[in-house]
Formats: C-alpha cells, sequence, structure tokens
C-alpha cells in the first residue's frame, strides 16, 4: 500500500518544544498525585488547563498588539475557534485575589517583631492564651485578618510552631511554619511556591538584564544514613537566612511620608528556600512479607446444576 503524504513527511525536529514537553512531563507528574490525593479528575484539570490558556493567551496577544483576536487566540492554542469564543463569553474566570502573607505566617512574624509581645530579652514571650490586652488572642485580632484565636492556635499546634502549657499559655517554637497534610492551607501554599519559583524560572529564560536568583545544591547518591544530619542542618541554616530577609524586607516596606503623600510605586519581593528528597529507592531490598503476599484468587460461582467445571455450552470456566 502507498504511504500517504502526511507519513511519507520526516518529522521536523524542533528542540525547545521537545525541551519544554518534557520539562510539563516533570511539572506535570507531582501535580497528578496531588490531584489522585483530592480527588480531581483528569477532566477537570483538562478544563482548567483549557480556561487558563484561552485567557493567558488573551493577555498576552492584548499586550502585545493592543487588541484581542479570538482567532490569533486559537492559533497560540491549537482550540476551535468557537471553545475560545465560549471560553471567553463565559463567566467562568476565577476571580484571583492577589497573593497574601498566609495569615498563620502573619501572627508569627508579629510575635517575633512586635515589641509588645517580645519578653525583655528580645524574644517571643509566653503569652497567656485568652486575654484582652498582652495576649495570644490579642496578637491573633490585630495579625490575623478576623482568624478566630481558637482556629489559629489549632493551625498553628497542627504546625508544630507553637506549644501550649498546662496553665493555658503559648510559646512560639517557630518563625517559619511548615504547612503538611492535606489541608487547604498546605494545597495553597502549593499553588503560591509553585507559582512563584515557576515564574522566577520563566523571567529569567526572558529577560536580557540580571536575573533574579536562582540556585541549588545536589547530590545524586547520598548516603540515606547521613541525610538526617544534613537536613537538620539545612534545616537550621535555612530559618536564619528566612528571619535574616523578614527583617531586611520589613526595612523596606514603603511608608508614605507627610512632605508626599503621594503613594510610592511598589512591588511584590520575596524568597523561597526549600529541601527536596527523593523517595528511597528499595528496590534492591529484600522483599518484606507484604510484597510476597500473594492476591487472594477469586473463582467464579459455578451455575446450579453444572459441577464438572464446564459451562452449560461445554466450554470450561476459568478466571
Amino acid at each position: 500500500m502507498r504511504r500517504t503524504i502526511a507519513q511519507q513527511r520526516p518529522r521536523i525536529s524542533d528542540p525547545l518544544k521537545d525541551a519544554t514537553i518534557a520539562a510539563l512531563r516533570r511539572v506535570i507528574e507531582p501535580l497528578a498525585d496531588l490531584m489522585f490525593d483530592t480527588g480531581v479528575t483528569v477532566h477537570e484539570f483538562s478544563q482548567i488547563m483549557r480556561e487558563t490558556a484561552v485567557r493567558t493567551a488573551v493577555k498576552r496577544i492584548s499586550r502585545e498588539d493592543g487588541r484581542d483576536s479570538k482567532s490569533r487566540v486559537a492559533i497560540v492554542t491549537g482550540l476551535p475557534r468557537s471553545e475560545v469564543a465560549r471560553i471567553l463569553d463565559s463567566n467562568a474566570e476565577p476571580k484571583s485575589s492577589p497573593l497574601r502573607e498566609h495569615p498563620a505566617r502573619k501572627v508569627l512574624a508579629a510575635w517575633f517583631d512586635d515589641s509588645r509581645f517580645l519578653d525583655a530579652n528580645g524574644e517571643p514571650d509566653v503569652l497567656p492564651i485568652f486575654g484582652k490586652r498582652r495576649s495570644f488572642e490579642k496578637l491573633v485580632a490585630m495579625h490575623s485578618g478576623g482568624i478566630p484565636v481558637r482556629a489559629m492556635l489549632d493551625e498553628l499546634t497542627r504546625m508544630n510552631a507553637v506549644e501550649i502549657f498546662p496553665d493555658q499559655t503559648v510559646r512560639a517554637k517557630a518563625r517559619v511554619p511548615l504547612f503538611t497534610g492535606l489541608t487547604g492551607s498546605a494545597i495553597t501554599v502549593i499553588g503560591e511556591r509553585a507559582r512563584d519559583l515557576l515564574d522566577t524560572l520563566r523571567q529569567n529564560l526572558r529577560n536580557g538584564g540580571k536575573p533574579l536568583f536562582e540556585g541549588t545544591a545536589v547530590v545524586d547518591e547520598a548516603d540515606i544514613e547521613s541525610v538526617s544530619l544534613m537536613r537538620r542542618e539545612i534545616d537550621a541554616q535555612a530559618v536564619n537566612f528566612i528571619n535574616t530577609a523578614n527583617a531586611l524586607f520589613s526595612r523596606s516596606v514603603a511608608k508614605p511620608s507627610r512632605s508626599s503623600p503621594k503613594r510610592k510605586t511598589t512591588c511584590r519581593l520575596g524568597v523561597t528556600v526549600y529541601c527536596f528528597q527523593d523517595e528511597v529507592d528499595t528496590s534492591t531490598a529484600a522483599p518484606t512479607g507484604a510484597q510476597l503476599k500473594r492476591r487472594k484468587n477469586l473463582r467464579r460461582r459455578q451455575p446450579t446444576g453444572i459441577s464438572d467445571g464446564t459451562s452449560s455450552t461445554g466450554r470450561k470456566v476459568t478466571l
């Protein structure tokens, strides 16, 4: 059979596109795990991707040409023009609120910085949980944006950021809380941190000036027995670095002066430090009892009156 023209034509190599597809596979893999953990389907992810792609393309084209063009959006995204029109004509676009510091982080930062909640040595003081003045309740009321004191205490306790004493006082254990577990707060942080990191890497690809800092230290064959020690050391150094960065940021907040009440131009600036560790490779380890346990075989019940292992048609019944 004669091959078609499309089959005869060799595939045109596009190194940048191939590298992008490979990068997308790496990015999507942890997202797929998160989807499975929270019950998000592939269909829902596909719909989110289509809507986000269309609206992102509109912003990009409008920025470049100063006008909207559904046809160009269809070309850029590869979607039918009818679907582009449907997405743009719908009110499905989520209202994107500006990224704000998490209330738990704001409360802890104030506990470490606000002189009203510090002891004589300048450290976060042990506070009574309830009280109208110098208390954890007052701290939360001033800096959480309306979060109830009990809810904030539960959240900080879950993150192991505070310690509660029997006399109903509480002590701050860490300025930098770690969000863990399948909670709304932890999942929100995934979106914020992942977007910031990807935006930094993407901007560095395009920016011809001074790039935003991004650096990674990694070892491919770390001795598993020394990992715990290395992580403790990294955690301690990271906390000191973040505390220093927070102090620097707090001194640079734009404040209107009396001579110039006009609001100054501001931007969002931040730095994130994270540690990563792959799962331990146990492929060479001896199989455990759970791994050796075989799946229980199931046998179809034979129809009534048939006892020779054959069906009514004379065929053997096997699974």
